[in-house]
């Protein structure tokens, strides 16, 4: 199984490695620094290099199967070379700031107007989110985006650690974090929390996503639009600068 490298330290760019299995089109590495497609978020791309014959293999695209499959292009690297991975770094950084501001979109929805997160995608230049809310009208718009620029200004800190399933199941709001979801399999639970003023969680839910340290690091949030999804579901599309 790939030691996931991104889920402790999302901020490492490049690291060691060695192939495992080379397929037709894609190699599983021990320990990868790239994130796989998953959660709203695209994978990561970049490169694989042998440090020692100097080839280079583009990283296409990542997904998470029995485990993380890096795929790339021309015919892959055999089973046992020691490589080095280096990310495209300005989208993984990207996919961080959008990542980070969508869990803080979610918990001014469900603060402000009991709207749940039904769905979401980010990409490097904007994203959406959908909820459970009727129809959102101009004015509120605005207060939305309001607020969370309130939040990026005052550089809450964003913090992931692990806990126990029960007990995430027993200290995390369900509305959130939807754990029922989540396969048995599953037992211990990544949670990501952005600390509010007084040190106490102004958010804090389930995610394997990669996020910024802290709230500052988003830029400035600007909401462009909205959309009706079907009965009593909205989509609020945003960007950042």
């Amino acid at each position: 199984m790939t030691d996931a490298l991104y889920l402790a330290e999302t901020r490492q760019r490049t690291f060691e490695a060695h192939v495992e299995r080379a397929l037709d089109d894609r190699v599983v590495l021990d320990r990868t620094c790239f994130y796989p497609t998953g959660g709203g978020q695209p994978s990561d791309t970049g490169v694989l290099r042998d440090p020692v014959t100097e080839t280079t293999w583009r990283v296409t695209g990542v997904e998470k199967r029995d485990t993380i499959h890096h795929m790339v292009d021309g015919n892959p690297p055999t089973a046992g070379t020691s490589l080095v991975g280096e990310l495209d770094w300005e989208r993984r950084y990207a996919h961080m700031r959008y990542h980070t501001a969508q869990h803080l979109l979610s918990a001014v929805l469900l603060e402000a107007f009991d709207a749940e997160t039904t769905g979401n995608q980010l990409y490097a230049d904007h994203a959406h989110l959908d909820c459970a809310y009727p129809r959102f009208s101009a004015t509120d718009l605005a207060d939305i985006e309001a607020r969370l620029n309130d939040l990026v200004a005052a550089d809450l800190p964003v913090e992931w650690y692990v806990l126990d399933r029960g007990e995430a199941e027993r200290r995390l709001d369900p509305e959130r974090t939807r754990l029922h979801l989540l396969p048995d399999s599953i037992t211990e639970i990544r949670i990501v929390e952005v600390v509010g003023p007084d040190g106490t969680a102004y958010d804090r839910t389930a995610c394997a996503g990669t996020h910024v340290a802290s709230t500052g690091a988003i830029g400035s949030v600007e909401v462009v639009g909205r959309e009706t999804k079907g009965t009593g579901e909205e989509r609020i599309e945003f960007v950042l600068s």
